[in-house]
């Protein structure tokens, strides 16, 4: 094998967009992938990642520049490349209909393995995903991360000199994720495999051998982990909140003083930040209101941030957007917003939510958490009255579900986790008509309009087919179709997932400040580090309800795990183990 997998020299890529200015996805890219090893692609959205992996895939053609795949010009021979690779996109094509061995067989046929190659394949595939109880199983009927761990192993029946994965483990919870790195981890280890990989998550870059960080199509940066997190060496610290706060409020009010902190996150009870190499210690002091701020190691995700917003030579990602200005549901007592008790929800034989009971607060931010397959969307979809319950007692914003489904809806807003917008529509037209469809019309339908495209920073896209937005974009536009009525509950089904730590971050910013107004909101999410935002979680598996509280009780809960993360695979797997740790 070539000591290189890949070589790119001054790669662009162009789209022409119609009725808009063409676009460069990949400008005057140069870059080089070693062999027999981990290579990560980071970046926010429209960054070009996808782009570039569908160029090596043979998929794209360059607009300009060469890219060399495993020492094969792509662009003259790209089924040469595709003949000696595997690519795995973000939605790969599992047939739903057909069962786990159906679809692996199905994929040997596509990729002409042979039949005497396939009983050992195959069985070492099964076994690396846990699938081979599973094998007349239908793939529609897989949790998301069965699926992703069937995706894989289709992707692998043939044994390829290169694997491309783009976002492998979007929409996965924490122990599916754990699993489908390992699988990879042992293929690289033991068949030297080569594999370049996109991703959202920081600490998955962080287990590769190089990392690269592009940037609106360009390579921002390149190297070693280590020398990408040294950029973030001794400015980054740890402090408590002050007295009455949440660690929540102080992540927004170090998030909002842009000329002294860098980027801040709620970890285990704390707020981890970055501040900037010029931050005068004196207006650090206040700012944290005299609370002591402790010195910790850098990570990969500091030094991106570092990248992107640390200063003169960093590139100026984005602007905090405006944040929400309507204060039209200020906290009040009174009542739960939300009220669960005994909730069951069954599909034929299958108990999908067992006997589950919650309350919610106004202006509270709940987490529904849990497994992929574990009941959490089913109770989802129960509170935002799409689906209905079997029994038990179900309350929102004051309507009883179970008897006034359509006046409860009239009080919620939902972003469900898969775009659920027109892609043919633009983004003006997706606004209108579901303002129509909430009841806006005329003057006010056009002010309020006008209003979220301010704060969702979406001024200038108005003509753009939604369906051709950048990830980024589609998710601020389907919260900003959301909140058009100005909902009292807010339902988020996983809206960060596949998103980049700077977009995250926005995101948050954005929520709590719809919380300090009175807004209550419902999230689920496979960031663990996002329960940290919440003031209660619950966590569900197998349709039970096995932790409910604060993030620091749910940690406690977990063993006294240090971060979310580990709590909730403690607490899943204890539950799994039937009660031993």
């Amino acid at each position: 094998m070539n000591a290189l997998v890949i070589s790119a020299r001054s790669l662009s890529r162009q789209f022409d967009v119609k009725g808009a200015k063409a676009a460069l996805a990949v400008r005057d890219v140069t870059l080089e992938v070693a062999a027999g090893s981990l290579t990560a692609l980071v970046g926010p959205d429209g960054a070009g990642k996808t782009t570039l992996l569908r160029m090596a895939a043979g998929l794209l053609a360059p607009t300009s520049g060469s890219l060399s795949v495993l020492g094969i010009d792509v662009a003259a021979r790209p089924q040469a490349v595709q003949d000696r690779i595997s690519y795995m996109p973000q939605r790969f094509g599992l047939y739903e209909d057909l069962s786990v061995q159906e679809n692996m067989d199905l994929y040997a046929d596509l990729h002409g393995v042979p039949m005497g190659q396939r009983r050992e394949r195959f069985a070492r595939l099964l076994h690396m995903t846990d699938l081979a109880r599973f094998t007349s199983r239908p793939a529609g009927k897989l949790s998301g991360g069965m699926k992703q761990k069937l995706g894989l192993a289709c992707t692998l029946v043939r044994s390829p000199e290169l694997l491309l994965l783009d976002e492998p483990t979007v929409g996965v919870d924490p122990l599916s994720r754990r699993e489908l790195w390992q699988i990879v981890q042992q293929l690289v280890d033991e068949e030297r495999l080569s594999v370049l990989l996109s991703t959202s998550y920081m600490d998955e870059a962080e287990r590769c051998r190089q990392v690269f960080v592009m940037h609106e199509g360009r390579l921002l940066a390149s190297g070693a982990p280590d020398s990408l997190r040294a950029k973030a060496d001794g400015l980054c610290f740890t402090a408590e909140p002050r007295e009455g706060e949440s660690a929540r409020a102080l992540q927004a009010r170090l998030l909002d003083a842009r000329k002294l902190v860098v980027d801040a996150v709620p970890k285990g009870g704390q707020v981890r930040f970055i501040r900037r190499s010029d931050s005068p210690d004196e207006a650090m002091m206040q700012l944290l209101d005299g609370m002591p701020a402790t010195r910790i190691p850098a990570r990969l995700e500091d030094g991106f941030m570092m990248l992107l917003r640390g200063g003169p030579g960093a590139q100026a990602a984005q602007s905090h957007a405006a944040l929400p200005n309507a204060a039209n549901h200020k906290v009040a007592g009174g009542g739960p917003m939300i009220e669960v008790r005994d909730l069951v929800r069954k599909f034929g034989d299958f108990t999908a939510v067992a006997n589950t009971s919650f309350s919610v607060a106004r202006g509270e931010i709940f987490g529904l958490l849990g497994p992929n397959g574990a009941g959490k969307t089913t109770t989802f979809r129960m509170l935002c009255g799409l689906l209905p319950a079997s029994s038990g007692f179900l309350q929102v914003a004051g309507v009883n579900l179970r008897t006034a489904r359509a006046q409860a809806r009239a009080k919620v807003g939902y972003v469900s986790q898969k775009f659920a917008l027109y892609g043919n529509l633009t983004v003006a037209e997706n606004l209108d008509f579901f303002g129509g469809a909430y009841g806006l019309w005329g003057k006010r339908l056009k002010a309020r309009t006008g209003q979220l495209l301010e704060e969702f920073q979406l001024r200038g896209q108005e003509d753009m087919p939604s369906g051709q937005l950048p990830g980024g974009f589609r998710q601020r536009l389907a919260m900003a179709a959301s909140l058009l009525h100005e909902p009292e509950v807010l339902f988020l089904d996983e809206p960060t997932s596949g998103a980049d730590p700077l977009a995250r971050r926005e995101f948050w910013r954005r929520i709590t400040a719809l919380s300090e107004q009175g807004v209550t909101v419902v999230v689920t999410t496979h960031f663990m580090e996002e329960a940290e935002y919440c003031d209660r979680i619950v966590i569900q598996d197998a349709g039970k309800v096995l932790a409910i509280g604060t993030p620091p009780e749910v940690r406690k809960q977990g063993g006294g795990a240090a971060n979310m993360e580990d709590a909730f695979i403690a607490i899943v797997e204890k539950n799994r183990n039937g009660g031993a740790p």
